[in-house]
């Protein structure tokens, strides 16, 4: 009896931490680019980016901070994910640690452009083309990173549990089918503005990636309250135990 108390409250925890990362990862990237996106994407940008240093700052570490809840989500699933495929459980771990250091790696870049803009005022822009140059290879780098690369490891992470979810119904099959159309969306942008068919983040892009982050915060909430099918999560721990 203790052991299965013992477990179901190691698995309502892990839906509880796994509910606050999402939210976590969730509040930071939109905060991070309501402050830093008119900064970046300004035209005068090399000059706008040091005359607004403390907020770039801020955004960094807010985008630090999402890339670090991201990962934690995977470290955070592991446990109930193995529990129905090893395989996928750590395919869930790899992605979604692959995503927290790219976006990390993103915010280092961020911070690599605040350098060059500061270097950029005090030079009195006496070569505007070479900064500029500069400037443009690093935010296409970063654009890369965070409209891409990222998106499209967060999006196949996704897809393994999210499946999980539904075939197993650890979660009501409406918010875990949802999340399986949204995260679908969401991949399909992602690929199409690495291959620069779509701009990062234009219309179309924001569009797609509605319904996911309104799924994301609906499952969030979910987890935190309700948590993971407990009678789904019992039946498949003693049947593991039994082996």
């Amino acid at each position: 009896m203790n052991t299965t108390q013992d477990n179901d409250r190691a698995t309502r925890w892990n839906a509880i931490i796994v509910g606050v990362l999402f939210i976590i990862g969730t509040v930071t990237g939109v905060i991070a680019a309501i402050i830093g996106k008119p900064i970046l994407d300004a035209p005068d940008y090399l000059t706008n980016i040091s005359a607004n240093e403390n907020q770039i700052v801020v955004m960094t570490f807010l985008v630090f901070l999402m890339g670090a809840a991201c990962a934690g989500i995977g470290l955070a699933l592991y446990p109930i994910m193995k529990k129905y495929s090893t395989g996928l459980a750590i395919g869930v771990v790899g992605f979604r640690v692959m995503e927290g250091i790219l976006q990390i790696l993103g915010g280092v870049n961020t911070i690599g452009l605040l350098a060059l803009s500061q270097e950029f005022v005090l030079a009195g822009a006496p070569d505007a083309a070479y900064f500029q140059t500069i400037g443009t290879i690093i935010k296409a780098g970063n654009e890369w990173l965070s409209n891409g690369a990222y998106l499209l490891c967060w999006c196949i992470g996704a897809l393994m549990y999210y499946t999980v979810f539904y075939q197993y119904r650890l979660v009501p099959r409406w918010l875990s089918g949802w999340g399986l159309a949204g995260i679908t969306l969401t991949c399909i942008t992602s690929v199409l503005v690495m291959l620069g068919v779509i701009p990062g983040f234009g219309t179309v892009q924001m569009i797609a990636n509605l319904p996911i982050a309104l799924q994301e915060m609906v499952f969030a909430v979910w987890l935190i309250v309700k948590g993971f099918n407990s009678s789904t999560v019992a039946s498949k721990t003693a049947k593991v135990n039994t082996h």
